[in-house]
């Protein structure tokens, strides 16, 4: 774990902290910081179910694709 010092906006920091019913700065911080990894991975998990679909789909032309060494 780091220890960082930062300057923070106190009222916002407060209105995440009732957000999140979190209780010390530390786990507000933390908790947000959570959400915000938790979001983009869900964000990039839908993002490859739909590409899978459209794939599915038949959306891409993959005989247009050089081939690759593998």
């Amino acid at each position: 774990m780091t220890k960082t010092l930062v300057d923070l906006d106190d009222d916002l920091l407060a209105e995440a902290s009732r957000t999140l019913g979190t209780a010390t700065k530390k786990d507000t911080v933390s908790k947000a910081l959570q959400e915000v990894v938790d979001l983009g991975r869900e964000r990039r998990r839908r993002a490859l179910q739909d590409l899978q679909q459209a794939d599915r789909e038949g959306a891409f032309d993959w005989d247009l694709l050089p081939e690759l060494d593998k």
